[in-house]
């Protein structure tokens, strides 16, 4: 099996305003006993090979799957990508790290396997919503963490789960404060929830990105766009604010764009915002491959 493209192949070209027509696929990528764990494969029809995305949906870590972030999935393909959303344990029958385990498996899995989908493994970019950009961010952060590389890969023993760039959309890259925030709202599910994946205020800053950067943790730090609107009201634009400063003076690359006006998830929702922002998308990407390729 092909595990990784040949580093003497130049890599793929992608056009951000290119348009190609997709399928989708669901294809099994983990199985946990009798359990199957799934990936909804979204493929330009085309010759490739073609950059590859790996989506992390949301839903408070404990709702939601892999067709969650569908909208943005297709348009992102459409435009020469293979996009992978991936389903993973949910809280509180799974609470932190397993998910984490899922992203750092799914990230390694899908270098192994990509080329099968016309998929080129070099450069693979992350995409998160909400909680997803908390578990893609995260992982990013910490691609070799002992406890989130745990689940083995029998065909990708020499890979990990370090990515190219994030696309965080509407992220909770802060658990703590944005849990602080949902008691002070009076968002009670919110608060239930984030409880019942982290279990301890603890753990909420243990698995923190915003909380490793502010205590000097090494990480990595890959490229990454935050995409805010001013109307949510699962988390403040101060908290991408602060994230997006911290991440910058910790000599990472960090881009943020806001969207007056709009509630979160907005990008999944039909309407010329959600252009917008997934043109930004497209863009963000373009301008990280294109610096990979002149590399």
């Amino acid at each position: 099996m092909q595990t990784a493209a040949d580093p003497s192949q130049s890599f793929p070209r992608y056009d951000p305003a290119a348009q190609f027509e997709v399928t989708s696929e669901d294809v099994e990528y983990r199985r946990d006993s009798d359990e199957a764990w799934l990936a909804r494969v979204y493929r330009p029809r085309g010759s490739g090979p073609f950059p590859t995305l790996l989506d992390i949906h949301g839903g408070a870590w404990s709702m939601g799957d892999r067709l969650n972030d569908a909208p943005m999935d297709e348009a992102l393909a459409a435009s020469g990508m293979v996009v992978v959303a991936v389903d993973f344990r949910l809280a509180p029958q799974h609470a932190y790290p397993a998910s984490l385990a899922d992203v750092n498996y799914a990230t390694r899995w899908l270098k192994a396997h990509a080329a099968e989908f016309g998929g080129d493994p070099r450069n693979l970019g992350g995409l998160g919503s909400s909680s997803g950009g908390h578990q893609i961010m995260l992982s990013a952060m910490r691609p070799r963490d002992p406890r989130y590389a745990v689940l083995p890969l029998a065909d990708g023993a020499d890979l990990d789960a370090s990515l190219a760039y994030v696309l965080a959309c509407w992220p909770i890259l802060d658990p703590f404060a944005r849990y602080q925030y949902a008691q002070e709202t009076g968002r009670k599910e919110l608060v239930t929830r984030t409880e019942g994946f982290f279990l301890t205020e603890e753990s909420m800053q243990e698995g923190n990105p915003q909380r490793i950067l502010d205590r000097g943790e090494a990480a990595e730090k890959p490229p990454v766009v935050l995409f805010q609107g001013t109307a949510d009201t699962n988390l403040t634009v101060a908290m991408s604010e602060r994230f997006v400063a911290s991440y910058r003076a910790a000599g990472g690359h960090a881009e943020l764009e806001i969207f007056p006006d709009m509630p979160h998830g907005f990008g999944n929702q039909p309407g010329p915002e959600s252009d917008r922002a997934i043109g930004l998308m497209k863009a963000f990407v373009g301008r990280q491959l294109a610096a990979a390729a002149s590399a």
